[in-house]
């Protein structure tokens, strides 16, 4: 059985993240939840996305901690902005104030952004996609490479400072080693993140820490729309459409015990 661990979990008001806070918090663990409460207008107006999806991205996280602590669990949250080079410090900061020492981060935040190379103003699901633009790429890579790089960062120093010998790191990626078509700024910013962690496995293995990356399958977290559903249907590649609680299960696993030799690996759902 596992002991009980502080985990710091980012982009946790909803979907994956939120889901991954309330596994870690079920078997024990202690959990920082971080999350960025985006009101709708911070959205580029999108007719074909449920009108559900831009209000559970604005959320706070009191509904998952009401119902973690309904639970018998433990955990705090804190609205956190990661595109501030300064946050990641800060967040260790409030993690070791209310919790202890964090040894379990899952970087799942994402500034998720469609654009193209492409000379066309909608996707293959009808949804509005632009160019690549510095303010998209900025955006992009603030969030997905340089806020886990921080965080990956932060950690190792703190870890290794306390001389700490357990811990666990994990990343949410997408796209491929050939792009990410139609999302070519966040296909490349999350192989960027991957790249950082998989250094970090190297890196500090010998103190006892794994760094993986899962790469979920579609994952119905609020924007799946009729014209998703039936691509991923009709595609012989995908098991249906997940839950984030599917993908919670996984990088649940990755943090505990059990999954102590699995390091340095790129985990593709289905």
């Amino acid at each position: 059985m596992n002991r009980p661990h502080v985990a710091l979990v980012t982009g946790a008001n909803q979907g994956i993240g939120a889901a991954v806070a309330e596994a870690l918090a079920a078997r024990g663990d202690a959990v920082l939840l971080t999350y960025l409460a985006l009101p709708p207008t911070a959205h580029r107006p999108d007719p074909t996305m449920p009108a559900s999806y831009a209000a559970d991205r604005a959320r706070t996280c009191d509904a998952v901690l009401d119902r973690i602590r309904g639970a018998g669990g433990t955990a705090e949250a804190v609205e956190a902005d990661l595109t501030d080079p300064d946050v990641a410090g800060r967040l260790f900061d409030e993690a070791e104030r209310r919790l202890g020492p964090v040894d379990i981060l899952v970087n799942n935040a994402s500034g998720w952004l469609s654009d193209t190379f492409a000379p066309t103003a909608t996707d293959k699901f009808g949804r509005p996609i632009t160019p690549v633009t510095v303010d998209g790429f900025d955006r992009q890579f603030a969030v997905d490479t340089r806020a886990p790089a921080l965080l990956i960062s932060e950690f190792a120093r703190r870890h290794a400072a306390r001389g700490a010998g357990w811990g666990r790191i994990v990343g949410l990626t997408s796209g491929s080693p050939q792009g990410f078509p139609g999302e070519v700024s966040y296909g490349a910013a999350k192989a960027a993140h991957e790249n950082y962690t998989f250094s970090a496995a190297t890196e500090l293995g010998p103190l006892g820490v794994t760094a993986n990356m899962v790469h979920p399958p579609v994952t119905d977290t609020g924007w799946i729309t009729p014209e998703v559903t039936e691509y991923v249907d009709g595609d012989p590649h995908w098991f249906g459409i997940a839950t984030p609680a599917e993908v919670a299960e996984v990088i649940a696993w990755l943090t505990s015990d059990a999954a102590r030799r699995i390091t340095g690996h790129r985990i593709a759902m289905r």
